[in-house]
């Protein structure tokens, strides 16, 4: 098999691992900000994922092209072939440590990026119903003890005219 092909997957996946690196800074960014309620630096946080996001997205598009000319060279290859499975056809021991190591690097940075993206969301539910909370306190909302056609709370508000912000 072609070795330039395999050296094209290690800096593929060599890019995509430092994605996920700039994924968890940004996570754990995301994850002050929403505790101080940042709500300027959350905003460039997102903005930032966003510009990410696109980024991986573009190198899994080449992983999987590098994958498919793989595949095509290699007929052992299958759609259903692990990781580990194809880095053993590798031509070189070199190589297919170097793929294994990328590998499992990576699959650990996706893994806290996925813990700190549930910490996050978390996080933000709690501060949007503080917010909902705080609003409707102000308003005067109040939520009966029985639910509506859709499943939600009937919410009441009562006028407040004479409220003093």
């Amino acid at each position: 098999m072609e070795t330039a092909k395999w050296q094209e997957l290690i800096n593929v996946l060599g890019k995509i691992s430092t994605a996920y690196d700039n994924a968890v800074s940004l996570g754990e960014r995301k994850h002050k900000a929403l505790v101080v309620i940042d709500m300027d630096g959350l905003s460039k946080i997102l903005d930032e994922e966003q510009l990410l996001a696109g980024k991986i997205q573009k190198l899994e598009r080449q992983r999987g092209e590098i994958l498919k000319e793989l595949a095509k060279s290699e007929s052992s290859i299958q759609p259903n072939t692990k990781m580990e499975e194809l880095f053993r056809l590798a031509p070189t021991r070199a190589i297919e440590e170097r793929l294994n190591f990328l590998h499992k690097n990576l699959s650990k940075k996706l893994n806290q990026t996925i813990q700190l993206r549930d910490n996050n969301q978390i996080l933000a539910q709690g501060a949007l119903d503080a917010v909902h909370y705080h609003l409707n306190r102000i308003g005067g909302a109040t939520v009966e003890n029985s639910y509506g056609n859709k499943g939600g709370g009937v919410v009441t508000h009562k006028k407040n005219f004479e409220f003093k912000a």
